[in-house]
Formats: C-alpha cells, sequence, structure tokens
C-alpha cells in the first residue's frame, strides 16, 4: 500500500489558470473571452407570479452590481465575494431582463393547483401551467435562457404527498422539476428554476449559502446555460494523448417496474459534451443490478464515438469509461470491439463506487481532497472531498466519504487516472466550489436519468448538459 495527497488540478480561465473556479473568474474573466465570437449579452426570459417576478428582477440587480462576502468569517477563499456581471468583468456579459422577455402567472390559477387533493394532479396542473408560458417564450422572443420562478407555496404542494396519493396502486413517479424539463426539452431553451425565497438578498431559515457564494452558483449556471459555452475547462495536458471520457449509468422507467435503460455521457479534457439514450437491459438475477449485454455495450459506445466525431469532427486517442459499478465481462467485451473498429487503441475502463474504508488525519480536519491510497496496482482509495489547502479548511458538514477506484481495462496507471477523476470532479458548471464528490461523467450520467425516464422514447433528447442540470 502506498499513501500519497495528488496536486489539485489546474483550470484555464481567459488569461491564466488558477485551482478556484471563482478566483479566477474573478481575476481573469471567463474561459471563453479569447473567442472573438463570443456573445456578450444574456437575454432571459421569466415565468412567474408577480411577486416572485419582483424579487427576481431585484436578485438580478443585486447581482450585477455585486454581493459582499460573508461577514464574520476569516475563510476569505471560501467565502468570496461576488464582483458582479457585466462586460468588462469576471463574466464579461450583461444580463438582460424586460416585461416583454416576462411571462406572469395568475394568482388564481396558482391558488387552484394548490387547493387539489392529488398531488399528481397538482404536478401535471403546475406543469401545464409553466409549459404553456414557456412555449410563448421559446416561440415568440429571443431569449437564451428562461428562469422559472416557483412560489413557495405551489412547490410544497408538488413535492407534498398525502393519503390520496399513497392510496393509488399504479401511480407513476411525478416529479415537478424533472416533468417540467422533460416536456420543455424540444423547445430547445434551457430552463433554470428557483424558488421564490432563495432570491431573497438575506439568508432564510435552513439555507446554507451566503448570498455571495449563492451569486456565484446562480450567475455560473445561468452563464453556461444561455451563452452555450463554458466559464473554464481543465488546463490542457499537451504531453498525453487526446482522451474522450465517458460515463455510463442507469435508471428505472416511472412505473419502476421495467427494466432499467443506459445512458452515456461523452466529455473531452476541454469540456465538451454529447448525451445519449441507450436501450432496455437486463437485471442481474441475483443482486438485481442493472447491466449491459455485448451488443448493447458495443452499440452505445460505438454511437457514443460516432457522435463524438461529429461534434469535433475528429476520433479521440484515448477512451476513459467510468462506471458507478463493476464492468462485467460482456461489457468490457462490447466496449474493446467497439474501440478496435475505431482504431482507438489507449483505453481505460474505471469503477467508481463507494467504500467502507476511512482514513484518520493526524489532526482535526479530516484528510486532504487527493488524498489516495494505492491498494494495488488497479484498486485504490481517492478523497475527493476533504480538507482543501486554497480554503485553509473542510469546506463540508458531515464526514467525507471517499471513492473506491477499481480498474479493470487499464493502460494507464491509477495515480494517473485519479488525478483525471479529481479534475473532473471540478467540471460541474452547477457549482463554483472546487471540491466536488464524483467526476462529471457519473454526476451528469445521474442528473440525466433522473430526467430522461420523462421523456418519451419516440423523442429526441437534448444533447447538451444544460438542459439536463
Amino acid at each position: 500500500m502506498k499513501l500519497k495527497v495528488l496536486s489539485e488540478p489546474l483550470l484555464e480561465f481567459g488569461t491564466g489558470t488558477h485551482v478556484c473556479p471563482r478566483t479566477g473568474i474573478e481575476h481573469m474573466g471567463v474561459y471563453d473571452k479569447r473567442d472573438e465570437l463570443r456573445r456578450t449579452e444574456l437575454r432571459i426570459g421569466v415565468v412567474g407570479r408577480g411577486e416572485g417576478i419582483d424579487l427576481l428582477d431585484d436578485w438580478l440587480q443585486r447581482c450585477q452590481d455585486g454581493i459582499e462576502r460573508k461577514q464574520k468569517s476569516s475563510l476569505l477563499n471560501l467565502f468570496r465575494g461576488f464582483g458582479g456581471v457585466n462586460q468588462s468583468y469576471g463574466f464579461l456579459t450583461r444580463l438582460i431582463n424586460s416585461p416583454q422577455y416576462t411571462r406572469p402567472l395568475k394568482k388564481s390559477d396558482i391558488a387552484g393547483i394548490v387547493k387539489l387533493s392529488s398531488r399528481t394532479e397538482r404536478v401535471t396542473r403546475a406543469v401545464n401551467l409553466y409549459y404553456d408560458q414557456i412555449r410563448f417564450l421559446a416561440e415568440n422572443r429571443s431569449v437564451d435562457v428562461i428562469i422559472c420562478v416557483i412560489p413557495n407555496e405551489m412547490f410544497d404542494s408538488v413535492t407534498a404527498a398525502n393519503d390520496e396519493d399513497t392510496a393509488e396502486s399504479n401511480e407513476q413517479e411525478h416529479n415537478f422539476r424533472r416533468l417540467l424539463k422533460a416536456k420543455c426539452m424540444h423547445l430547445g431553451i434551457p430552463l433554470q428554476l428557483t424558488l421564490e425565497k432563495t432570491l431573497l438578498v438575506t439568508k432564510h431559515v435552513g439555507e446554507q449559502q451566503d448570498p455571495a457564494t449563492k451569486a456565484w452558483n446562480f450567475c455560473t449556471a445561468l452563464y453556461y446555460k444561455g451563452n452555450k459555452t463554458i466559464p473554464w475547462r481543465l488546463k490542457e495536458d499537451t504531453g498525453k494523448p487526446r482522451s474522450c471520457y465517458i460515463g455510463i449509468g442507469f435508471y428505472r422507467s416511472r412505473d419502476g417496474e421495467t427494466v432499467s435503460s443506459s445512458l452515456a455521457q461523452v466529455f473531452d479534457e476541454f469540456g465538451h459534451g454529447v448525451i445519449l439514450r441507450g436501450t432496455p437491459v437486463s437485471l442481474d438475477k441475483k443482486d438485481r443490478r442493472p447491466y449491459l449485454e455485448e451488443d448493447q455495450a458495443y452499440e452505445l459506445l460505438n454511437n457514443a464515438l460516432e457522435e463524438y466525431d461529429r461534434a469535433l469532427e475528429h476520433m479521440p486517442a484515448r477512451i476513459v469509461i467510468h462506471k458507478s459499478s463493476q464492468f462485467r465481462e460482456s461489457e468490457s467485451r462490447g466496449f474493446v470491439r467497439a474501440l478496435e473498429e475505431k482504431g482507438i487503441r489507449a483505453r481505460d475502463f474505471v469503477s467508481i463506487t463507494g467504500t467502507d474504508i476511512r482514513l484518520f488525519a493526524d489532526q482535526n480536519y479530516p484528510p486532504k481532497r487527493g488524498t489516495l491510497l494505492t491498494l494495488s496496482e488497479n484498486e485504490g482509495v481517492l478523497y475527493t472531498r476533504g480538507t482543501v489547502d486554497f480554503y485553509k479548511t473542510y469546506p463540508g458538514q458531515y464526514v467525507p466519504k471517499p471513492l473506491k477506484v477499481t480498474v479493470y481495462e487499464q493502460d494507464s496507471s491509477l495515480e494517473t487516472l485519479c488525478v483525471e477523476i479529481l479534475g473532473l470532479t471540478k467540471m460541474n458548471w452547477n457549482n463554483t466550489q472546487m471540491d466536488g464528490r464524483l467526476p462529471i461523467t457519473l454526476e451528469c450520467a445521474m442528473k440525466i436519468g433522473d430526467i430522461m425516464k420523462y421523456v418519451g422514447d419516440t423523442e429526441k433528447p437534448q444533447v447538451s448538459y444544460s438542459f439536463y442540470m
């Protein structure tokens, strides 16, 4: 066994590199600033009731003006102030929202939904209410992203079940957020959902984020969704072959009765992504875990590589497949067959799962993020969450749980693969804190499955992650 702390991967921004997304954007600007054709305006559509629209207007103005950092804290790097959104600083863009881009909801319609006795019916009616206004904006206004402001009482009504709901024996899963995103997907405009209470400048009861941190995460997600570009990327390692990272996940149908289906997320180190939906799969007779037959694995990877080639106009030199369960022989055979047909020689099949193994530091804080315990040539335990030197603290609330990393087909060292996993935990543009637990490949696969189960078999899902986050 060997113990080592891996270096924090660098991110690339407009004029330089840094380990922290917030610091990088603030001092070096978003990565795409070097693109001469980049857009410098973000047109925002809004759907909500009058009070929610007013709250959003105030919040967007605060985001443009800037928000001071959390007071009474010495952790300056963790609780960084938000400097604002404008065309000469940070995000290098301006936010445009106006009454022409706004569709108000009637209070009577919202009250009527809240009073319905069945949660299933409440969810369905609420989705239809928002969908009608979202469709109008998408079809009649030139908007880049649509913010849906959800009244607090409506949110409570579509998330809380009652006796009548539990009595329905054949009820399908009805999740308001997932159903709305799936129903609106064909309109081609990403959605940003927010609750009225989260738009308050001051923290409300039970909220963990301070206003400045909330602004960082909100505006970064808005920028990524609306501009169809990336605010940062991983620093390129010119010494290794061009790699493509693929996450394999599974999800159940809404009724929970049919077999799971598979999906893939393809990423390169620059942040490009392609989302695909696979075919129904089998369940293991012993542990009931889903897995791919050889032909299914071949078809899924072959389709993913063709989409990658179509998007980037070249084939990668190396493939890394991340899977949240062990690789079966049938899966490995199918994947290898697809790679050999495409002439891709370098490959690494990596299983990333939980583990009961824990390490203890010789101080009051947990082990450092990046701590790698090598158990063998192809097996190790990696802390993607833990004490962060740049923050000078452990930024979590609970004891961090490391990941078990097991390599099957292996052309790279375990340490190299873990460095890549650590880097890919920083590629989630829905969060600007630099210590995500899962690599974006698997994080995205989980998010996609949540939405994809609501997309009909005859519908073509969007290929951008912005429609699922």
